[in-house]
């Protein structure tokens, strides 16, 4: 069976980084190729197991060094210092590179809760932001990360990796030119079925008082206990993440405005249970949504913790053909739809039956007149080969630091995105649907 680091090394939905390590470009090798004023310096808040794969991203680009990490667990942040080449500088407090004037650009892969304060302090200290999906804890912090990136001039770069994707950009194109008729539902899931996939992480044997900076990891969130399931495992606690929906699907969601070019459902309906992982855990295991587009599309949104059938997919079907993505391959099958009403025509009186059928348009519509040449129509397959879509995603944003053009994943795409999150969560834990006002991008009940 693969497991999750497996399957999401070949998600397109996903498109986290794994393996990249043994790929990565060293410092050293990108300084005798490139010029001073091509070099991006930086620092990189929160270095967790996503946030070190990103590192390996970023370091796989031209002119990008990493000089200074930090995290609240002291072993992170010495194997960051190592993936780095070892030469970068290692903070405990992570406004320390932010005050660092020879720092042009943060990574941020902290927990959920800390993203909105950390986004806006390193705009406003000059830096620009590459930050891990999604975007915020709350849909009011969205509308400020969105003013600060105005005011401040910053690029920043939300981390749902899948819309730099060579299969994506092609089914957007396939959507544009009307390759699939009319789209009118679009089902998506993601599906697991380990303890990993459920963010039961391994807890490193030394992590204690000593080796993690509790308060640190707290900051605006409330106060607690000491308690290391909360630390390595944050993504299963409210105080801290919005679990399946702001973790899964908002990657399904981000895929879905890229290829549709939609902007937010006007509707959202969720329920949401914790049938199995119950220990230490808060958020469900088990969710089912329902998105409704105003430009006449409905999406499906569904994921379980119990069992791992389809894993991730996303399918998109139009009255002339369909689209479905699965791991790194995309699918288009036109549609074959035909009506037979013979059964129904038998039950006439046989002269009216005879007549129905020598019809020139039933003919052309109707089984058994068109039933054999439509099913020699054949699908068209795309396999995206070569880097996985961190990296394009990293060079987008890398590309916008030098240009100063808004890379594709800006600040209101990513609002958007996990403000369709949070309404997912808000929807199943008030039992109510969520309305999108579009004039003030905040949500009512």
């Amino acid at each position: 069976m693969m497991n999750r680091r497996d399957f999401m090394k070949g998600s397109l939905l996903s498109g986290a980084a794994a393996g990249l390590a043994s790929g990565a470009v060293t410092q050293s090798e990108q300084k005798e190729r490139v010029s001073p004023s091509d070099r991006v310096t930086v620092g990189v808040i929160g270095t967790g197991a996503r946030a070190q794969q990103l590192m390996d991203a970023a370091l796989t680009i031209a002119g990008v060094e990493i000089v200074a990490v930090s995290d609240a667990y002291s072993g992170r942040a010495q194997r960051a210092q190592e993936r780095a080449g070892g030469k970068a500088r290692i903070h405990r407090d992570y406004r320390e590179i932010l005050a660092d004037k020879g720092i042009d650009a943060v990574i941020i892969g902290t927990p959920d809760h800390w993203h909105k304060d950390m986004a806006v302090q390193a705009m406003e200290a000059g830096k620009d932001v590459y930050i891990e999906k999604p975007l915020t804890y709350t849909i009011d912090e969205g509308l400020q990360i969105i003013d600060t990136a105005k005011t401040t001039k910053r690029m920043l770069q939300v981390g749902s990796q899948g819309v730099s994707s060579a299969t994506q950009q092609k089914a957007r194109e396939m959507v544009k030119a009307g390759r699939l008729g009319q789209i009118t539902m679009i089902r998506a899931s993601y599906n697991r079925n380990t303890a990993e996939g459920a963010w039961l992480y391994p807890i490193p044997p030394d992590a204690s008082p000593q080796t993690v900076n509790w308060d640190a990891f707290l900051g605006p969130a409330p106060k607690k206990p000491f308690n290391l399931e909360r630390f390595f495992r944050w993504r299963c606690y409210w105080d801290y993440s919005g679990g399946i929906a702001t973790d899964l699907f908002v990657h399904l969601v981000t895929s879905i405005h890229y290829v549709m070019n939609a902007k937010m459902p006007k509707t959202v309906l969720a329920t949401g249970e914790l049938y199995r992982w119950k220990e230490n855990r808060e958020v469900p295991d088990t969710i089912n949504g329902i998105m409704v587009y105003p430009e006449g599309f409905t999406v499906n949104l569904s994921s379980t913790f119990n069992n791992q059938t389809g894993e991730s997919a996303l399918e998109i079907l139009g009255t002339e053909g369909s689209l479905s993505f699965r791991g790194a391959q995309l699918v288009f099958r036109p549609e074959t739809a035909y009506s037979n009403n013979r059964w129904v025509v038998d039950s006439w009186p046989k002269a009216l039956g005879d007549a129905y059928y020598n019809d020139p348009k039933v003919q052309k519509e109707e089984s058994p007149f068109v039933w054999k040449p439509r099913m020699n129509q054949q699908s068209e397959i795309w396999d995206e080969q070569g880097q996985e879509a961190t990296i394009p995603h990293m060079t987008n944003f890398f590309d916008s630091v030098k240009s100063r053009k808004q890379p594709i994943e800006d600040a209101l795409t990513g609002h958007r995105a996990a403000a369709c999150a949070h309404m997912v969560n808000a929807s199943l834990r008030e039992n109510k649907a969520m309305k999108w006002d579009f004039g003030t991008e905040k949500a009512t009940g």
